[in-house]
């Protein structure tokens, strides 16, 4: 080495930091492993035994990528990272099963500013402990450290995942008819949609993610990584129950878009349904975002899901049995509509929405 010569480890990449976070997550990812997972961690790719498809008569892959968005930014900035993996797992896995797929397998990606071992273990830890609890396979990733790009505390995250459903299993607006009713299964909170709008409310208040809400009884920080709800394990339990899984039509994850024009998704052109508001009561930090900004409840409603993360559109004899069932696993559920294909004037409707020429929803009434 010359005296003039620049070392990778000057240039701001340090390869040996990235081998011990390697080494100190290679624990909570093995434990997400199961027979079907060949070659452990570590290798160029992950490799997954898909035998089992054979079974099958018609096999379809279902995948999904998406990542956390500016939920990372409060993560950050109270120095809290062991939760944000588990909305990862959500935004993605949970996209899966809207079909009726059943996840097999997430790779993830973390891109950062600098390689701290300790905090990219946490970040994964959270994923791996997701993954186990949805089932799926967490078969490999790449941690990429951007000096320059990124700060040295910055870093985003990303991850993609496979599932598999037998082709005349799979849901949707095909399978949904007149009169079936509308559950909405409740949220955790903001899950990780419409934080660039809850930090741009905190910030133009004065509020710190440190300070204290005595209406939410802790800090604000820790209140806003109320970590994803996670519907995959109880949905498929649904969709295998022998007496309740054919009467599950459509689902809908209640993501980025906001609640009528998620579920409008799901819905066959031609149909509508009106979500009733009185029939839950969005939880405080929802109510306590719109007091702070100085706005309604009703003017979030295309941005934070309020309450409801997903909704499962089922024939009318099978919602309280989905409802007894999903209350097992502690899942919140009730009936906030009914489907509809009688004529009637659409205005005020959402009508479909990210490409999806669905059906049409709106909200209705004051919220409980």
């Amino acid at each position: 080495m010359t005296e003039n010569s620049t070392t990778y480890r000057e240039a701001g990449v340090d390869t040996a930091a990235g081998d011990l976070a390697v080494e100190l997550m290679k624990a909570a990812v093995g434990r997400t492993h199961g027979p079907e997972v060949l070659g452990g961690v570590g290798g160029f790719a992950g490799l997954f035994d898909v035998s089992f498809l054979k079974a099958y008569t018609r096999p379809l892959l279902a995948t999904s990528t998406d990542g956390v968005g500016t939920k990372v930014a409060i993560a950050q900035a109270i120095d809290k990272h062991d939760t944000i993996g588990q909305d990862l797992v959500g935004m993605v896995v949970d996209d899966i099963v809207v079909v009726g797929a059943k996840p097999l397998f997430l790779t993830d990606y973390i891109a950062c500013g600098k390689v701290v071992p300790e905090r990219i273990a946490d970040i994964v830890a959270g994923i791996a402990r997701a993954c186990s609890e949805t089932r799926t396979a967490l078969v490999g990733g790449e941690t990429a450290e951007h000096p320059g790009l990124l700060g040295p505390d910055d870093y985003d995250v990303a991850g993609a995942a496979v599932g598999a459903v037998e082709a005349d299993a799979v849901l949707g607006a095909d399978r949904v008819a007149d009169g079936d009713v509308v559950l909405a299964l409740g949220s955790s909170g903001l899950h990780s949609n419409g934080y660039s709008l809850v930090r741009h409310i905190l910030s133009r208040a004065g509020i710190g993610y440190g300070d204290r809400s005595e209406e939410l009884g802790t800090t604000w920080g820790e209140a806003l990584l109320e970590p994803t709800r996670l519907y995959t394990a109880s949905l498929l339990r649904l969709l295998a129950d022998p007496k309740l899984g054919a009467s599950v039509h459509a689902l809908s994850h209640v993501t980025g878009g906001g609640i009528a024009a998620n579920l409008a998704r799901v819905l066959p052109r031609g149909s509508w349904a009106e979500i009733d508001r009185s029939s839950w009561s969005p939880a405080p930090v929802f109510r306590v975002l719109s007091d702070v900004a100085g706005n309604t409840l009703e003017s979030a409603e295309g941005t934070w899901n309020l309450g409801i993360g997903f909704f499962a559109v089922v024939a009318p004899g099978a919602a309280d049995a989905a409802i007894a069932k999903l209350a097992v696993d502690g899942i919140p559920a009730w009936v906030a509509g009914t489907v509809s294909t009688a004529p009637r004037d659409l205005a005020g409707f959402e009508q479909g929405a990210k490409g999806v020429d669905g059906g049409a929803v709106r909200l209705v009434g004051g919220y409980a």
